[in-house]
């Protein structure tokens, strides 16, 4: 077993894995290697446009890349090549990189957040990580173990397309001992071990002293920058304190995290290119239908083939909630609340006494299925298209945690730093299509909802007041809804309760 052993190259090809919701494809944006490039175990090889939004792509294999498959705008379907690793021989753990074995290879790979792999089933993959601490020879050669199970499949992406969390990541004890005992002698370089040696630019676990917290998994610490939690702060539940997927989802749906998250800059992701039009000899213009528009476009075309809708509205008189909205601003300076959180609360207490609008046909097993909790999509124009960002358990929330979550939810949209899990899963929607300057409309469903409220501009008008006429600010509600789960003293019924709370907002306490 001398220095003369010869090593047999094996290289392990990463397959695009299936992210979530049905999706068959991607359109590679970017790719962040380069052929000849070394890689660890979940480093980012390669941003991609799906239906849903704009994600990295970790690869689970370390090494160097050999192939990349497919250029920029080249769509690739899921299941197919991606990426060709091969492994390093021993000569390349001296250049300082931190070198991770996979023990199990099945499936498509890594499992992204929000979404199942959907190539495995039930199947489970275990993943050994030794990290090779540089520049301190004797530190390389002291194995970390960080163990970590990684929930392979579709389980994760159904508790999603239904509204509910991601299954968390589990950690092993013994990972957890050696972890939680590396953190406590410092021998780490921070209480994070990251599937790299050095520190990478924007990880907000860069300079964190050992004690702050414990994590193993990048998936987590990835899911906390997302979603604005510091897990400095966060108290771990795994075996030895481990920081998990669940903890840093319970510490996003706290009330104080919700009013602190803040997108990241260092996150914000590169501006996807939109689709190039393309002169014809005539002067017509082509544009390509492709990304979002093109999943627009499949998804209105499929809600307009499947859902009878019908379309029903009423003027009402506004003046008396922005009399309300002035009022609690008054009261609560530091936490304003918009317009368009008033009339989500007013929603949320509409579903409440005719929950039958807050429902799902499932035409396969001909049935309608009725949603325990709101998640309340909200319609959000962006540059890269319509998208319907989703507030999960939003009846669960206080008026003034609806109005800082709409804020930070159609700013990330805007932006485009929302995780893929947060455009999917909706209950129930609402349009202000009143930003527009347009008064009223007769919008499209968001399949496979069953309705959608549609709010105008706010204009002033005559009304007549008491008997006598007077000058009021006046919109329009519209409400688009599913025939099939619903006739229309449900919806009138559901549009009158939400017209009288906006003419008189004094009723939602009554509703209470």
């Amino acid at each position: 077993m001398g220095g003369g052993m010869t090593t047999v190259e094996r290289t392990q090809v990463f397959l695009l894995p299936d992210l979530g919701e049905g999706l068959s494809e991607a359109e590679i944006v970017e790719w962040r290697v380069a052929v000849g490039d070394v890689v660890t175990v979940d480093q980012s090889v390669v941003e991609v446009e799906t239906a849903k939004a704009v994600v990295d792509v970790p690869c689970p294999y370390a090494g160097r890349v050999v192939t990349l498959h497919g250029a920029a705008g080249e769509v690739r379907p899921v299941g197919q090549p991606l990426i060709t690793i091969a492994p390093l021989d021993g000569g390349d753990e001296s250049a300082g990189h931190a070198t991770y074995r996979e023990e199990e290879r099945a499936g498509s790979g890594n499992v992204l957040i929000g979404y199942g792999t959907g190539h495995g089933g039930a199947t489970r993959r275990r993943r050994r990580s030794r990290l090779a601490l540089a520049p301190d020879p004797a530190s390389a050669a002291e194995p970390a173990a960080a163990q970590a199970d990684v929930a392979h499949g579709g389980a994760a992406q159904a508790d999603v397309a239904h509204g509910g969390a991601a299954q968390p990541s589990e950690v092993r004890p013994d990972a957890a001992r050696t972890a939680a005992g590396r953190a406590g002698a410092g021998t780490a370089t921070g209480s994070d071990p990251a599937p790299h040696a050095g520190p990478v630019a924007g990880d907000p676990a860069v300079g964190v002293p050992p004690s702050s917290a414990l994590v193993i998994s990048p998936i987590v610490r990835r899911l906390a920058r997302e979603r604005g939690v510091d897990l400095g702060a966060v108290r771990g539940t795994g075996p030895g304190g481990v920081i998990r997927r669940a903890d840093v989802e319970a510490a996003s749906t706290a009330p104080a995290a919700r009013l602190a998250a803040v997108p990241d800059p260092h996150d914000a992701p590169t501006p996807t290119p939109t689709p190039t039009p393309t002169p014809t000899g005539d002067g017509d213009v082509v544009v390509p239908l492709t990304g979002v528009r093109k999943v627009i476009a499949d998804k209105l075309s499929r809600s307009r083939r499947e859902i009878p809708e019908v379309t029903i509205w009423v003027d009402v008189d506004a003046t008396g909630l922005l009399e309300t909205r002035a009022a609690i601003n008054a009261a609560t300076p530091d936490a304003p609340v918009s317009i368009l959180a008033l009339l989500a609360r007013i929603c949320l207490s509409g579903l409440r006494r005719y929950p039958q609008l807050n429902s799902r046909v499932d035409t396969e097993g001909q049935r309608i299925v009725q949603s325990a909790g709101v998640h309340l999509g909200i319609a959000a124009q962006t540059d890269r298209g319509l998208l319907v960002p989703v507030l999960r358990d939003a009846d669960r929330l206080t008026t003034a945690e609806l109005a800082a979550a709409l804020a930070e939810t159609t700013a990330a949209a805007r932006a485009g730093t929302l995780a893929p899990a947060r455009l999917t899963g909706g209950t129930f929607t609402l349009n202000n299509y009143g930003v527009f300057g347009v008064d009223g409309s007769t919008p499209i469903i968001n399949h496979p909802e069953a309705a959608l409220l549609g709010v105008g501009r706010i204009v002033d008008k005559p009304w007549v007041v008491d008997g006598q006429l007077a000058v009021r600010k006046v919109t329009q509600l519209s409400l688009t809804f599913d025939h099939r789960v619903c006739d229309g003293g449900v919806a009138g019924g559901f549009l009158r309760h939400v017209a009288d709370c906006v003419e008189r907002p004094a009723l939602l306490i009554a509703a209470v």
